[in-house]
């Protein structure tokens, strides 16, 4: 919308600040009329703040119907140029309603009714207002539902319907439903501060437990309240996280380590999965920290006051890794690490690397050399939404949901953009719970925050809510029995999947994570659905069977660090003991992902079928188990691509691209290429590399046709830097 300075936008901004001071300094308001009468006070907090919001329609990408009930009263939603819209607000449950608040931006509604809805189909008027003038106002109603919603009939202005801030207020005889939110977090999260006795040995103890446990059932959250810890080292097993409660990283700082290193597996760091570090600084006790990991070990919102180390203590094999919106003043190492991908960073420096080392959005970052070395580097990232994360706001947990990010370059941090959500519009999930009663919670309104532990499913987890928050901590793992798909997400706005572990069941699931429904057509480039640390694995912790893992049918789905593993070892792996066709299938159009790790699936690891899609980073290796040639062969080709575009699909773009073959079952397999893509204006491949692991197996071709094949025992890689 164009800029409109003039002296309503001034009088509201004066009242805006106005408001804010109150809201600082919690004086009680002028009692309403109700109120004065003897009756139930009319509750002065927001009850839809932070709630999912839809509307009609917005005006572009940046004026999102959720930016009304941010709290924030510098984002805005705005509509169309034209009569009628509206904008609507999911409080959660049925609530009795006694007063809406609208603070208009200069684009105002002049003639328009505040309405309500049990059902959100079904809407009665609570208050009718013409000829209104804009600014704020504040309307007493009377009537209840769940659903509330401004219906604009006329604009006051030639422009659309604008509001920088949509509140409701209700009494306290709200129906809130059978299921309560907040509550403690569990007996497995471990809350610490600087002053907790034994500290050091707390995490000693779960390290202990910990360090081997590759498909144990222990699972651990570790939280640091906000304060400075000396000393302390973190060494951080399988199944474990350690994140501070700080709302920035700076907050909870420790003059220590956070420490991963591979002495149980005699060096060897490319087993060291299932873990993670985030929202804390850490000042190494010898300049630089040590986090020596491989897949599904997310290092996010993490400032390292010097170097960082991606090696193991001697620097054996590594196979990692991820590292977001963190700020490493030091120089990164990678050293024998085979892949890495960072995103939205700063770096004081990186050296060296072995095969494909990718960056987006990160300020010192090293300059593509991918012809010669292992870098790519790519500007910015196009669309980013940082993970949500827990934190203290005072004495009360809240969880902070980022908000959207496009070219990004540079952590979010301090001041990230987004919305605080108290812990009590979420269903604490603690082991024991049953799926009826987590579809109960999310029917009612409530979010999702799944504490440490194993959760058995008989029955499918529904997401149907928009900007729904699926948060899980310490690796919480849904296991789907007798043959159910474990998480079904609808076709709609915003939601956040964060932080689980899915595995797959005996039986044999035909989708483990959908989300949206085939056919699904809606825009959600204002308020995509995100998918961040959601990690899939069938068998190696015993028998699994899934047809497909994760299959993506809405639109402008952010896939940001995920690994889809087909197990390779451990117990219950077997070509038909473990089976599994496909790790990710993209349905939907306009989809990204950023730092995708696919590996051993028994046909095709990645199917693109969406328009426009685009991905940073891919790592692959092919079904170490394949019994022969004729397994894998079909329409005439050798071996499933690692990662195929769909024929039908015109646009698709992606960067930094690795498969690695490793038959250790048949070493004659000859794999006619490690990516299959259509030709086209519309397509370009940058930087794709394929290498045979020691000559078991090879590939003739790097993508389709093009590209030297690999050779012998030298597990040296054959590259394409562009394509077509």
């Amino acid at each position: 919308m164009p800029s409109r300075i003039g002296s309503r936008t001034r009088q509201s901004c004066a009242g805006v600040a106005l408001a804010a001071l109150a809201a600082l300094i919690t004086l009680p308001l002028a009692p309403t009329p109700a109120a004065a009468a003897g009756t139930i006070a009319c509750d002065t907090a927001d009850a839809a703040q932070g709630r999912p919001a839809t509307a009609s329609s917005t005006e572009n990408t940046g004026t999102p119907a959720s930016a009304a009930f941010d709290g924030d009263t510098s984002t805005r939603w705005s509509s169309r140029f034209s009569d009628p819209q509206w904008l609507q607000v999911d409080l959660g449950s049925v609530e009795d309603l006694c007063g809406i608040d609208l603070n208009w931006e200069t684009a105002y509604g002049k003639d328009f009714q505040l309405q309500a809805s049990a059902d959100g189909q079904n809407w009665s008027t609570l208050k009718t207002v013409t000829g209104a003038g804009g600014g704020t106002a504040s309307y007493d109603v009377s009537g209840s539902g769940r659903y509330v919603r401004i219906h604009g009939t006329a604009r006051g202005t030639g422009y659309g319907y604008s509001l920088w801030e949509m509140a409701v207020h209700t009494t306290s005889t709200g129906t809130t439903g059978p299921v309560q939110g907040g509550g403690d977090l569990g007996p497995n999260v471990i809350v610490v501060d600087p002053s907790t006795p034994n500290l050091q040995q707390k995490f000693d103890d779960v390290f202990k437990q910990q360090e081997s446990a590759q498909f144990g059932t222990g699972r651990y959250q570790f939280l640091l309240k906000p304060g400075t810890y000396n000393g302390l080292n973190a060494q951080i097993g399988f199944y474990t996280s350690v994140s501070g409660l700080g709302l920035n990283p700076d907050d909870t700082q420790i003059n220590g380590d956070v420490t991963v290193d591979a002495g149980w597996f005699n060096g060897n760091a490319t087993q060291n999965f299932w873990r993670s570090a985030e929202n804390l600084a850490v000042k190494p006790s010898n300049g630089t920290d040590r986090w020596a990991v491989a897949q599904a070990a997310p290092f996010r919102r993490i400032h390292v006051e010097g170097g960082l180390n991606l090696a193991p203590n001697g620097y054996g094999w590594a196979s990692g890794g991820y590292i977001a919106d963190s700020r490493i003043d030091g120089t990164v190492g990678p050293y024998s690490q085979q892949q890495w991908y960072t995103r939205d960073s700063s770096v004081g420096g990186w050296t060296n690397g072995v095969w494909n080392m990718t960056f987006s959005g990160v300020q010192g970052a090293p300059a593509t050399n991918f012809d010669s070395g292992p870098y790519t580097t790519v500007d910015t990232t196009p669309v980013s939404r940082e993970k949500p994360f827990l934190y203290l706001d005072g004495n009360d947990y809240k969880v902070f949901v980022p908000g959207r990010r496009t070219n990004a370059r540079g952590v979010s941090w301090p001041n990230t953009p987004g919305t605080s959500l108290p812990l009590d519009r979420f269903y604490v999930v603690k082991p024991g719970a049953t799926a009826a009663t987590i579809d109960a919670a999310l029917a009612q309104g409530l979010n999702l925050l799944f504490t440490p532990g194993i959760y058995h499913l008989d029955r499918t987890i529904d997401v149907t809510r928009p900007d729904t928050v699926v948060l899980g901590l310490g690796l919480a793992t849904l296991v789907p029995d007798n043959g159910i798909d474990a998480v079904h997400v609808a076709d709609v706005d915003g939601v956040r999947l964060a932080g689980l572990l899915i595995d797959a069941g005996p039986v044999n699931s035909d989708t483990l994570l959908r989300i949206g429904t085939p056919g699904s057509t809606a825009d959600h480039s204002a308020d995509p659905t995100t998918m961040q640390d959601v990690f899939i694995r069938i068998g190696g912790a015993g028998p699994g069977l899934a047809t497909n893992s994760v299959v993506v049918n809405s639109n402008n789905v952010i896939i940001d660090h995920t690994w889809i593993w087909r197990a390779d070892h451990g117990s219950g792996v077997g070509w038909d003991t473990n089976r599994a066709d496909y790790g990710l299938r993209v349905n939907g159009d306009d989809v990204l992902a950023t730092g995708l790790f696919a590996e051993h699936f028994n046909k095709y690891d990645v199917y693109w079928n969406g328009e426009r899609g685009r991905t940073i980073f891919f790592q692959n290796e092919k079904a170490y188990d394949a019994p022969n040639a004729a397994a894998v062969t079909h329409d005439g080709i050798v071996g499933y691509a690692a990662y195929k575009v769909a024929d039908s699909v015109t646009t698709h773009e992606a960067w930094g691209l690795g498969s690695y073959c490793n038959y250790t079952a048949d070493p004659t397999i000859v794999q006619t290429h490690g990516f299959q893509v259509p030709t086209g204006d519309g397509i370009r491949m940058h930087d794709l590399l394929v290498i045979s692991l020691g000559g078991n197996g090879q590939y003739a071709h790097v993508v389709d046709s093009t590209g030297a094949p690999t050779s012998g025992t030298s597990t040296v890689p054959s590259k394409v830097t562009s394509f077509p």
